[in-house]
């Protein structure tokens, strides 16, 4: 985004509200986003998260300045891994799949709170044409939270995916992927930097939001 600011591809109002909207993510909802592993894994009977005190929404046990910068940059970024113990679980790999998977969902959770809130702003306001604005406060926070959730669940190391892609693998195939967990990282970086990985991501995360948005808009069409 703000390579997109600097060419002059937006203006500088509109990146000062994403900006904003970005430090919300971060210090607000990416905290949700670790509490959420931290939550599922304890519940799965591993303590682990909870022991080290990351079951918790206070942003500086989570932030990852490294991955906060990429979401100011491009959309799309990371905090700190809430470290799990498998051996406290008593179904393996599937509790682990499911404690990954919780991170993203509750980054589509907040994206469809923030796009609620749009809708009952332009509802009670009635200017209903609000919702449309796509250089808005609520339309940033949404975008960024399922760009983070469709960003989590691609399946390399050590992102979300990954994890759950090890539920699916046979156990010495994913063991020897994981060899190579500290090159992946690397690729990852590079594929964001050079914005390959970008537009795919965009897609898919558009494609979502129109999900919510198409949702949203039949509920509220009853009452308008």
């Amino acid at each position: 985004m703000l390579r997109e600011a600097i060419s002059g591809t937006i203006g500088l109002s509109d990146f000062i509200t994403y900006a904003i909207s970005a430090i919300v993510v971060i210090f607000l909802t990416m905290p949700v986003h670790e509490f959420a592993h931290a939550f599922a894994a304890n519940k799965l009977g591993d303590p682990t998260a909870k022991y080290l005190g990351r079951l918790s929404i206070n942003p500086l046990k989570h932030i990852d300045w490294v991955g906060a910068a990429c979401i100011l940059l491009f959309g799309f970024g990371w905090a700190k891994p809430v470290p799990i113990n498998s051996r406290y679980f008593r179904r393996g790999k599937t509790d682990v799949a499911i404690t990954a998977f919780a991170g993203p969902l509750s980054n589509l959770v907040v994206a469809f709170a923030a796009m609620l809130l749009m809708f009952l702003f332009a509802f009670i306001t009635g200017n209903i044409t609000l919702v449309l604005y796509t250089d808005s406060f609520p339309f940033y926070v949404a975008m960024i939270n399922i760009n983070l959730a469709v960003f989590n669940l691609v399946p390399i190391p050590p992102l979300d995916g990954s994890k759950i892609l090890a539920a699916l693998l046979p156990n010495n195939l994913y063991y020897k992927l994981m060899r190579y967990e500290r090159y992946f990282s690397i690729i990852l970086m590079i594929l964001l930097y050079t914005g390959i990985l970008l537009e795919p991501l965009s897609t898919v995360s558009q494609a979502i939001y129109g999900g919510f948005f198409n949702i949203l808009s039949r509920v509220f069409t009853l009452f308008i």
